[in-house]
């Protein structure tokens, strides 16, 4: 009779628990989170053997806010987060994220307004990058379709390396819906489209401006490039056709950036210029 070896049985994953709630992890995200006080921090967990310095800085801003922190096993911290994902050590619960509406986005939103409107971007690590990357560039707000778009999860939150909690996301029932209303608050409408006539850098961005982009790959849908008010594209030189959505963020938003700061040192060298005429 033949025999057979058993098969050796699989180690489980431990689940994570269904009463701890969202996560953020990644110590520069959880670092972010604390400094910002802008959400509820529940809990904290931290790896055993941690040693990193930035472990024990954020370890004791916690504690300054009163934040419980628990000392777990790597296993135990592996089992938490997203399988393969890098949590560097630090894990906080947190309370569930706020989506702003477009009015408070628009209300809070400096002059001249500068947004961000996503089209089908549904991968979560292109929503966290390109929310880091609008807030590094100062845009006022992320605005996000309910439909055919990724929403604040774990793994937007790390990408987002912490701008998450001092970006505004705001999310609409209606994208199209959205871009009338900010045409009617006289906000310019301003797609990419690598198949746009004029180029970037041509568009005045010091006026108050919504750029919209879409998913990598298939760009904008067909409705929300007809109701933008004028497209404009990134010159590619090199065999590739297109960028990742948050890299042509970065390389719109920063000359958004450029062209509001020079127009703002030249109104001020101006006021500066008739001040001293006056004077005289």
């Amino acid at each position: 009779m033949k025999k057979y070896r058993p098969e050796p049985e699989r180690e489980r994953r431990p689940s994570r628990p269904d009463n701890e709630g969202p996560i953020v992890y990644g110590v520069l995200p959880v670092m972010e989170l604390l400094r910002s006080g802008k959400r509820q921090v529940v809990s904290i967990k931290i790896t055993e053997g941690g040693r990193e310095a930035r472990l024990a800085d954020l370890a004791g801003l916690a504690r300054e806010k009163r934040i419980t922190i628990e000392t777990v096993p790597r296993r135990a911290m592996d089992s938490i987060v997203p399988k393969g994902a890098n949590h560097q050590g630090v894990v906080a619960f947190v309370e569930e994220v706020r989506y702003f509406s477009l009015d408070d986005v628009l209300e809070a939103a400096a002059k001249p307004e500068l947004l961000v409107l996503l089209d089908g971007v549904e991968d979560p690590r292109n929503l966290g990058a390109v929310i880091r990357t609008a807030e590094c560039a100062g845009a006022d707000g992320v605005v996000i379709p309910e439909r055919r778009a990724a929403g604040m999860t774990d793994t937007v939150a790390k990408a987002a390396a912490g701008a998450t909690e001092f970006m505004k996301l705001a999310k609409v029932g209606n994208l199209n819906r959205a871009i009338e209303e900010l045409k009617e608050r006289e906000i310019w409408i301003v797609g990419t489209s690598g198949e746009a006539e004029k180029e970037y850098t041509e568009w005045d961005w010091t006026q108050p401006t919504a750029l919209v982009l879409g998913a990598e790959g298939s760009g904008l849908h067909r409705l929300v490039a007809e109701n933008c008010d004028i497209l404009v594209k990134i010159p590619m030189y090199g065999k590739i056709e297109s960028l990742n959505v948050s890299v042509a963020a970065g390389v719109v938003l920063f000359e958004a950036r450029r062209q509001r700061e020079n127009a703002r040192q030249k109104e001020s060298l101006a006021t500066e210029n008739r001040r001293l005429t006056t004077d005289d």
